[in-house]
Order: C-alpha cells, then structure tokens, then sequence
C-alpha cells in the first residue's frame, strides 16, 4: 500500500518510510472496518440527501474524526494539533473526510470537540395587523 500511494500522491516519503507507512495503513484499515466505509457509501457516494440535524461549528484539528487519530495521513502539527497529509490531493477530496460531520452521530462516534447538533429554530407566525382585509 505505501509503494501505492506512493505512486498515485506523487509524494515519495510512503517508500521512504515504508515500514512505517505499512503499519499505519494496517491500522488505518482496522479503523475502516469499525463503519466510516459504510457511512461513505450511503451518505456520501450516494449521495442520501436524509440528513436531519442542523451541525454547527468549526474544526479544531483535534484529530478524533480521522478514524479516532488512526488515519495513516494524519500528521502531527503541534501538541494536540493535527491535520491531513493529503488535504490539497484527488484522493482526500473522493473520500468521506470532506463531509464530517453529517450527522449527529458523526459527532458522538468521534467524540468531537467543536461540533455539534444546533437546536431547532422555532417558527414564529405572525397575526396579520388588520384580519378583516
């Protein structure tokens, strides 16, 4: 996987380091099993338009939504800073990273700090001034 990516990102650190890619792509698909592929292809691929809840806020880059930290392109920035190894390539804008969150429980499984469902807004209606118009 490493000599793959390697190829298709233009981007030879995956050889390079190729022992070490090995084992974060080994995670990072023990990470996939646990439902994002699932979430990807019905939410995402297929664009199922059901998405009830209002989401608010604005990434923090805490890590916790790239598979709990275990993303192999997920790279370090500073002490509890993260971000994506892969943020301006073709291959992360055809993946599911790009529309979290879509849900509630898109929050809830990754435990994300700065999301969250907003609150209904109630409709307020309004009495015309003059009813006998």
């Amino acid at each position: 996987m490493p000599v793959i990516m390697g190829i298709l990102l233009r981007d030879l650190r995956y050889v390079r380091q190729y022992r070490h890619y090995v084992g974060k792509f080994s995670v990072h698909f023990d990470a996939l099993r646990e439902g994002p592929v699932r979430h990807y292809l019905s939410d995402v691929f297929l664009q199922v338009k059901q998405v009830p809840d209002t989401i608010e806020g604005e990434c923090v880059q805490c890590g916790n939504c790239c598979l709990n930290k275990r993303c192999a392109f997920l790279e370090a920035v500073g002490k509890d800073k993260f971000q994506c190894g892969i943020y301006q390539s073709f291959l992360r804008r055809m993946s599911n990273c790009g529309s979290f969150p879509l849900h509630a429980h898109d929050i809830a499984r990754y435990q994300c700090p700065s999301y969250f469902v907003a609150p209904a807004k109630p409709v307020l209606w309004l009495k015309p001034d003059n009813p006998g118009r």
